[in-house]
């Protein structure tokens, strides 16, 4: 059966593939490393290749880890890299995240503040019924504030304007948080929110069995 390397998004963890069906692979949940101070997106996911050392490795990146294994496939060519929700290069997000570049609010990102904006984070990701909810307020509560200060200041000082050739990209049109509009997505699923691991896993399973084993 053939590995599959998953990347969660920003604060998440293996978590978030819970809902997926993942019985066609040998799937392997890439575990976050502490990052360097001021470390760029590019450095840290080199870093995260280190664990992989797999030059035709089979790759998933969620969101943020997305944008980590796009940069690991421009170094990497030979691996196949699958992103969800995600983005490919700084043009695919959202003025009003590179705006925070110039005006770093999320600097005052804290554990306080993280729990006490749970409601309007789970909208804007797009989590639907009771057990898709618990499941990302309990990722949001166990997400570390001091990782998660960096990884938005990785992103919004991001620069890449490569699209590699080995990226395959899954994007939903109801995304809230990266905006379908913004994006060139090879495969879209219509009405999927930010959250497709959850709300549309059993039809984004499907397609990911169907790109990773042909």
């Amino acid at each position: 059966m053939k590995k599959v390397y998953f990347i969660a998004g920003l604060g998440a963890d293996s978590r978030a593939f819970t809902f997926l069906d993942l019985s066609f692979c040998k799937p392997i949940f890439i575990d976050w490393l502490p990052p360097s101070h001021k470390e760029t997106l590019p450095s840290y996911a080199e870093k995260l290749f280190t664990v992989i050392k797999d030059e035709e490795a089979t790759i998933v990146g969620l969101s943020f880890g997305g944008m980590l294994a796009t940069e690991i496939a421009k170094r990497h060519p030979r691996t196949k890299v699958i992103i969800i929700a995600s983005s490919k290069t700084h043009l695919e997000i959202p003025n009003y995240l590179r705006f925070w570049r110039h005006f770093p609010i999320y600097k005052l990102h804290s554990n306080k503040i993280k729990n006490s904006a749970g409601g309007f984070v789970l909208s804007i990701l797009g989590a639907k019924g009771i057990e898709q909810k618990k499941l990302q307020l309990q990722i949001m509560k166990d997400s570390d504030a001091v990782f998660t200060r960096w990884a938005m200041d990785a992103v919004v000082n991001w620069k890449n304007n490569v699209i590699p050739k080995n990226v395959i990209h899954i994007h939903g049109t109801a995304d809230k948080l990266l905006p379908y509009r913004y994006v060139k997505a090879d495969y879209t699923i219509k009405d999927g929110e930010h959250v497709l691991v959850m709300d549309r896993a059993e039809e984004l399973s499907q397609l990911l069995k169907t790109i990773i084993t042909t």
